[in-house]
């Protein structure tokens, strides 16, 4: 009993920090994610082989105390290739989760805020944005911006922020009737001093959740158009280019170790993550008190 009253009187950060760890699977996933990330980060330092190095003599070869999870089909070190590979891919996921982040954000916003007509021209360019088959538009942005790394990131940064500010507008659609938010528009708030003083702080819970699992969606997507040839071009290392490298009949029956290592790597991390923000979800759930 008294550990549940001590509980409650913490503060919401430390009840939601508590529920965290009190989930075993989010646990589990930091558990395998900060490695990932240490590993991603780090390799250049510890690491002796570059992604690009070739060794003529190591063709194809497999997993050996010199090239730990082999070689590919022109010399490059696999374990190379991979850490790069989850440093791009995680670049993209975390830059593209930043900006559709933002972007959702703000238009969510602005129609919670800004009055009804803003809201309805809002929703409906929402609503448009919603509708387009998300795979066809995908492909066709990537046909369009090009490949490459910057590329990758406008496209996913496009596809993924109207479900954010779906959930940011009907947030603030209750909050705006709020007495606190009533009083600073009678003393003159502009929309911008609303969006930053009570907009922001009140939707910070669906803002971490919804930026921890886009993360994951944004590694999937861009594995998906590095896989079809339109995201990250090699020689520029990522999950997906690796995977489209070692899709040749060839290769998938010989030489097993050129697409297991990455495969893992991105079904991994993405599960890791998907815990993770299935437990922050849950943290950030003010109904978990009551279970």
């Amino acid at each position: 009993m008294t550990s549940l009253t001590n509980t409650r009187s913490a503060g919401p950060i430390r009840r939601a920090m508590s529920r965290f760890l009190n989930n075993g699977a989010a646990v589990a996933g930091s558990v395998i994610l900060i490695p990932i990330l240490l590993l991603t980060l780090t390799y250049d330092l510890w690491w002796p082989y570059r992604p690009n190095d070739i060794d003529l003599l190591a063709m194809n070869h497999g997993p050996s105390s010199t090239h730990w999870l082999g070689s590919d089909g022109v010399g490059r070190d696999i374990m190379a290739r991979l850490l790069q590979g989850g440093q791009t891919s995680l670049l993209v996921a975390t830059t593209s989760m930043a900006i559709s982040t933002f972007i959702g954000f703000f238009v969510g916003a602005v129609a919670g805020f800004a009055g009804r007509v803003v809201d309805g021209v809002t929703m409906r360019l929402v609503d448009l944005a919603m509708t387009l088959p998300p795979v066809i538009f995908l492909l066709v942005l990537a046909s369009i911006v090009g490949s490459g790394i910057m590329p990758t990131i406008l496209v996913i940064s496009l596809l993924s922020w109207p479900v954010l500010s779906r959930m940011i507008r009907a947030r603030l659609l209750e909050l705006r009737e709020r007495d606190f938010v009533v009083a600073s528009r009678g003393m003159g708030a502009g929309l911008w001093h609303l969006l930053v003083r009570h907009g922001l702080p009140n939707t910070i819970d669906i803002l971490v959740v919804y930026a921890t699992l886009q993360v994951a969606s944004g590694i999937l997507l861009e594995a998906g158009l590095s896989f079809l040839g339109l995201g990250v071009t090699p020689p520029e290392a990522s999950w997906g280019n690796m995977l489209n490298a070692a899709r040749a009949t060839n290769v998938l029956e010989n030489y097993p170790w050129q697409w297991m290592f990455p495969g893992a790597a991105l079904v991994v991390t993405v599960l890791a993550i998907n815990f993770v923000g299935d437990g922050l979800r849950d943290a950030f759930d003010p109904r978990s008190e009551l279970n």
